[in-house]
């Protein structure tokens, strides 16, 4: 059976296939080698979301500083944004190429010129070179969310959901540690000459070398090759180079119902957590909340993302791809009318908050790995990039254009906005739902 054609198994429950052993390199069976795999992701992905909360922390300070007006404030983030949705497609081409190690390792690689650019634009006072270097940066992120891809390479059909989550998790100890670590990182350059606000990318630099340096070292035998030998073994015709392009990958989406829906879902429930969160600390400004507490709703926010993606991998390989992605939007939807109605009631805006996080959470683990499910092994690694591609460029639009809503027509209506992203995600699901037994009686 291909892997095109447990597809629909897959998406809504285990599957007893395993690895076989035929293309796996001498040295450990197939669950030795995923946990080899799944720990150095793990370390990976901790020193990636460190460095990436590091260098963000304090970007919008930045660029309030030299772009000297608070209306430029927000665009360090937004070129951030979209330099890892713009990055995710040469990432992918060269991981199609040349696997997880090699596009992962230059992920980092690229992320770390780009803290070093960063850098540079702040002490020449440049605004626009500014703008290139968080775009530059934004290469870190790409290469976090490309390992959570790179955990279900080798990860049994069964167990995929888990082996995704378990990466995702991993950002939690980054996540929380960056913003904290940000304010003695631009201390630590106050005598060099570095404005105290570009500290954090440096650091964040710095990090990002240590992450390539031990995917590079560590990441040995590449999973994605492996698991491509795997399916060579099994099927010699699906080794074709050309079946693992951007075109390819494209194609491969087009063909599979599930494919489409899961990187709807992925999108549409990016899109959704970012365009209200981005806007959530100017309501809660304007409703007479201080930096401090500002700054706890987002922390319960940050936990609600990623320190809960373990439950979400159990659920999705026992409940199945489908059920978690409509868990995710019921959640996000709750989180929307919650946080729409607060109105000044802080402990409800940060329970929405909290519920848009574990929204966003569901909406990644179970979408990711239904994508992963639905396209066939020799295209995986493009069709990720595209996924990527997708939630962040949404993702960068939905973040810049929630503040001309909010000036224009309310917090409110930017809740009611978000939830109406979801609309999308609930039709294709009922119409996945719908044709599933007719797919089955065939």
């Amino acid at each position: 059976m291909t892997d095109t054609s447990k597809a629909a198994d897959a998406s809504d429950g285990p599957s007893d296939i395993s690895l076989g052993t035929a293309a796996l390199p001498s040295g450990g069976g197939p669950a030795a080698l995923r946990r080899r795999t799944t720990v150095v992701l793990v370390v990976s992905q901790i020193l990636g979301g460190l460095g990436v909360a590091t260098g963000i922390a304090l970007a919008a300070v930045l660029a309030e500083e030299i772009g000297g007006s608070e209306r430029l404030a927000g665009l360090a983030t937004t070129s951030s944004v979209l330099g890892t949705a713009v990055l995710s497609l040469p990432f992918a081409a060269l991981t199609a190429a040349r696997g997880r190690r090699a596009g992962l390792t230059a992920g980092y690689l690229v992320g770390a010129v780009g803290g070093g650019i960063v850098v540079l634009a702040s002490v020449a006072g440049h605004f626009p070179l500014l703008l290139l270097g968080t775009a530059v940066f934004g290469a870190g992120s790409s290469a976090n969310l490309q390992a959570r891809f790179a955990a279900a390479d080798l990860a049994e059909p069964a167990h995929r959901g888990r082996a995704i989550s378990t990466v995702v998790w991993a950002t939690t100890v980054g996540a929380v540690l960056g913003p904290n670590i940000a304010a003695p990182a631009g201390r630590a350059v106050a005598g060099l000459g570095i404005p105290e606000a570009a500290g954090p990318f440096l650091w964040g630099g710095a990090v990002f070398l240590l992450a390539a340096a031990l995917v590079f070292a560590l990441l040995r035998p590449d999973p994605l090759l492996t698991a491509r030998a795997l399916a060579a073994a099994a099927s010699p015709s699906a080794a074709s180079a050309e079946r693992r392009s951007l075109r390819a990958g494209l194609a491969a989406v087009a063909a599979s119902p599930h494919a489409r829906l899961a990187l709807t879902a992925v999108a549409c429930s990016h899109t959704t957590m970012v365009s209200i969160m981005v806007m959530t600390p100017v309501d809660l400004g304007h409703h007479g909340a201080d930096i401090e507490l500002i700054g706890l709703v987002i922390s319960v926010h940050i936990a609600g993302m990623y320190a809960f993606s373990p439950v979400m991998g159990r659920l999705c390989d026992r409940l199945g791809r489908f059920s978690l992605i409509s868990i995710g939007v019921a959640l996000s939807a709750c989180a929307a009318l919650l946080a729409g109605t607060a109105d000044g009631d802080h402990v409800q805006s940060a329970a929405g908050l909290f519920l848009l996080g574990l929204g966003w959470s569901a909406g990644l683990v179970g979408g990711s790995t239904l994508l992963t499910d639905s396209v066939p092994q020799e295209t995986r690694a493009a069709v990720q990039g595209l996924s990527d591609l997708a939630m962040n460029a949404a993702a960068g639009a939905g973040g810049a254009l929630s503040g001309l809503v909010v000036a224009g027509a309310g917090y409110g209506w930017l809740n009611v906005m978000g939830a109406a992203l979801l609309l999308p995600v609930v039709a294709l699901v009922l119409l996945a739902r719908a044709r599933r037994p007719a797919a089955e009686g065939r």
